[in-house]
């Protein structure tokens, strides 16, 4: 099974600027998890869109970087059953003429 979570948008503390750690901006998240599905077991998209907002406004992460390979290890602890993943994150409003972000994609082994 896959879910797909594209464009989750909310305004949050990330960066290594001045600016960037005192006033939240816009980040767009794109979510894609391949797992294991099990009836009784199932993800729900709306916990992880929440999980991830929420994640994200309680770090204040310095680097996308580092708010991509946090969120992957937790959404891995959280939901054990997922077997590959890709996150990007993107902050739409720091270049004039472009949205730049940051991709990360893992695959688990089947143990």
């Amino acid at each position: 099974m896959q879910i797909l979570i594209k464009d989750l948008t909310f305004e949050t503390i990330v960066g290594i600027l001045e600016e960037e750690r005192h006033t939240p901006q816009k980040v767009i998240l794109h979510v894609k998890l391949d797992y294991t599905y099990e009836a009784e077991k199932f993800i729900d998209y709306a916990k992880v869109s929440t999980f991830l907002e929420a994640e994200m406004n309680q770090m204040s992460y310095f680097l996308l970087e580092d708010a991509l390979d946090d969120l992957s290890q937790k959404l891995k602890v959280s939901y054990p059953q997922i077997r590959k993943m890709k996150l990007k994150i993107f902050k739409p409003n720091i270049l004039p003429n472009a949205m730049v972000g940051v991709s990360h994609s893992i695959c688990y082994s089947k143990n």
